[in-house]
């Protein structure tokens, strides 16, 4: 017998990403408070934060084969409510060394639930026929807007951030019971040529050029979701509900030009694209970084959403479509480089905060973006029908074997 809603598999898919990111964004609005409670440079606050990508990392490198003996159904079920519970105890931290080892087993999570709903993503699509891997991270972006709203709601209302966390983790395992209780994995599906990718991929030239293309949205979308709050309440010495507020927007306007970016690019080419989104991305950093009252930054962070959109996934399309080496691998090298910029960047921002102003760390975003803009080209035109199903079917063994 399943428990919950019953609905249909892509929308089982949704509310897994939507539901999961709630978890994860909820601590992002309380970033400030837990800065100013440590009574922490932002420095230093980056150094506590790499221990979730170092968690991440690993999971993501090794925890595949337990996820595939332990069952997906099972570990999802699992995971995204103790993903809740571990940021509930990570903010119990009493310092910055405490708080760098109570979010290891963050990452680790956060790596194993990537694997399970990115190939479940995948092997959705499959089954369907048609794309639904845009929308799924469209969806992650929705709920990590709520987390921001959320968060932002209950500072204001001066809860603490312990017990404001504390809440979200049996909102999370309602949720999770109320629309996964009844989730089945689809069926298992390999990529075309049988191989697997080693667990570290050698990248190649052309590898390290899209690499080059991605950067720029990787560094601004980790930048945006970890900073933005501190930076609305360092500058303008913004409310609490405004911070999270300004985290919300961020994910809103990622979450919707996510939702409509596969037809555009089934329309235009993928460098088109890609160049206006990259020009966005820069008007972006620019309002943040000169803006002189609140509300223009929130506009600059809304257009860092839409321009960090779609980059990262467009590269992966053009890796999966090289012929030099099997697709699998190709998107396996990008991946693991540019997920170490989207997890370090952030942390090693905060370096740069300390020592040239808050601002200064989205402006260090500008020679990235001109970076992404001169190799935007390798992202090739508009990819054949034959491309894109290649490109599809590499996204499984990318993120079941990174």
């Amino acid at each position: 017998m399943t428990l919950g809603l019953k609905l249909a598999p892509q929308h089982r898919v949704y509310a897994g990403f939507a539901i999961y990111s709630f978890a994860m964004g909820n601590i992002f609005p309380r970033l400030p408070d837990i800065k100013r409670a440590m009574q922490i440079e932002d420095g230093t606050l980056g150094l506590a934060l790499i221990g979730t990508p170092i968690g991440t990392l690993i999971a993501l490198t090794l925890a595949t084969p337990i996820l595939e003996r332990v069952g997906f159904r099972r570990a999802l079920l699992w995971l995204v409510p103790l993903l809740g519970f571990a940021y509930a105890v990570a903010v119990h931290a009493s310092g910055p060394a405490a708080l760098f080892l109570m979010l290891l087993p963050v990452g680790l999570m956060i790596g194993s639930i990537e694997i399970i709903l990115n190939v479940e993503a995948d092997r959705t699509e499959f089954l369907l026929k048609r794309r639904i891997m845009n929308r799924a991270h469209s969806f992650w972006s929705i709920g990590f807007f709520g987390a921001g709203l959320f968060g932002g709601a209950l500072a204001h209302l001066g809860l603490s951030p312990q017990l404001h966390l504390a809440l979200v983790v049996p909102t999370v395992a309602v949720a999770m019971a109320l629309f996964l209780g009844g989730f089945e994995p689809a069926p298992a599906r390999f990529a075309a040529t049988g191989d697997k990718p080693p667990i570290f991929a050698r990248p190649t030239l052309p590898i390290l050029i899209l690499v080059a293309v991605t950067l720029s949205a990787m560094l601004m979308e980790g930048a945006s979701m970890d900073w933005s709050a501190i930076y609305m309440r360092t500058v303008f010495d913004s409310g609490p509900f405004v911070a999270g507020f300004t985290v919300a927007l961020f994910a809103f306007s990622q979450a919707t030009t996510r939702f409509f970016a596969d037809s555009f690019v089934d329309r235009h080419s993928p460098s088109g694209v890609a160049r206006v989104l990259l020009a966005t991305m820069a008007v972006g950093v620019f309002i943040v970084f000169f803006s002189p009252l609140p509300l223009i930054s929130m506009l600059g962070f809304a257009l860092l959403g839409i321009g960090s959109s779609a980059i990262f996934p467009l590269a992966i399309s053009a890796a999966a479509q090289r012929t030099d080496r099997p697709a699998a691998i190709n998107v396996a090298a990008l991946s693991q480089i540019s997920f170490v910029a989207f997890l370090l960047g952030p942390p090693l921002l905060g370096f740069v905060s300390d020592h040239w102003g808050i601002r200064s760390a989205y402006g260090f975003g500008i020679p990235f973006i001109l970076l992404s803009l001169a190799t935007a080209g390798a992202l090739g035109r508009r990819p054949s029908a034959e491309a894109a199903d290649t490109a599809r079917q590499s996204v499984e063994a990318q993120a079941g074997e990174a």
